[in-house]
């Protein structure tokens, strides 16, 4: 009987996960239907470096670079931003707080994970915004750096659970030998235990900047959504979520629009899957 469970248990894993790539291949195909279609009124060259995102008016102009630098603009002011305080959080957790405070810690940084993002944009838009707006004298608030501020606040507890955990797999026997050779508790931090889980401290940073990447609600409540060429973080700028968010609605069924959109979409899911692809190779990379 216990052969027979096993047995029954392994097919239904390989079942579940043969399920996960089966629907993953099918969403990308249904991508790839609708938005393919978008290169017969575009070329591709014209669609992902043309300068002016005017879906609507006649004839329609689908350029989506400047989706595109707005998507990459807060996407690196988050991770300037989140991955040393990130990295540093998790340094604390794993190898300086005392038991309660780690546990406590652990817990607040899982709480912070779970609240819904629309939350933290409207946070954002009460208190975040008019802040950027005074602090830098600006017309307005909405803006790239506000965007990456609050996005750079919902990567790090992805960051910190992650880095945590990779300091914490790593061999305790490391440590020891460190401080047995004469090492500080900082030296054997910084030469020792930060190297040996590096694999893991990247894939954090590349889940973490993936999580980035796909947040919608947040950017598009508090970037201002203008779709033009940013040229410093303080300009309002809008992302390739925010961009279907904001126009799917209101696009006709089988229009220039509806299928600019799900190409958009192709161009997000090829991004969200390079990522997630570079972050299981340095998780799985040899020491």
């Amino acid at each position: 009987m216990r052969k027979v469970k096993e047995f029954i248990i392994e097919k239904l894993i390989l079942i579940c996960g043969l399920a996960s790539i089966f629907f993953v291949g099918l969403i990308f195909l249904f991508l790839l239907k609708e938005g393919l279609s978008v290169f017969n009124i575009v070329t591709p060259l014209d669609f992902l470096f043309g300068k002016s995102w005017y879906p609507i008016s006649d004839p329609a102009q689908l350029g989506i670079l400047p989706l595109i630098l707005g998507s990459l603009l807060v996407t690196l002011g988050a991770a300037v931003i989140s991955i040393p305080i990130g990295i540093g959080c998790a340094i604390y957790i794993a190898e300086i707080a005392p038991a309660r405070i780690k546990e406590v810690l652990k817990a607040g940084i899982e709480l912070l994970a779970a609240i819904p993002s629309v939350v933290l944009g409207f946070i954002g838009m009460i208190t975040l915004v008019p802040f950027v707006k005074n602090c830098f004298h600006l017309p307005t608030g909405l803006t790239a750096l506000s965007g990456s501020i609050m996005l750079a606040f919902m990567a790090m507890p992805t960051i910190v659970s992650i880095a945590e955990d990779a300091l914490y797999s790593v061999p305790k026997t490391y440590k020891e030998g460190a401080l047995a050779l004469g090492a500080t508790h900082w030296q054997t931090i910084w030469r020792v235990m930060l190297p040996a889980a590096s694999s893991g401290l990247l894939a954090a940073i590349m889940l973490g900047i993936g999580r980035v990447i796909g947040e919608t609600m947040a950017v598009m409540m508090i970037t201002g959504n203008a779709a033009v060429m940013p040229n410093t973080i303080l300009e309002p700028i809008r992302t390739l979520t925010a961009t279907i968010a904001a126009e799917m609605g209101e696009a006709v069924v089988g229009s220039e629009h509806y299928f600019a959109l799900f190409a958009i979409g192709i161009v997000l899911f090829i991004i969200s899957f390079a990522i997630n692809v570079t972050a299981d190779l340095f998780l799985h990379r040899k020491q």
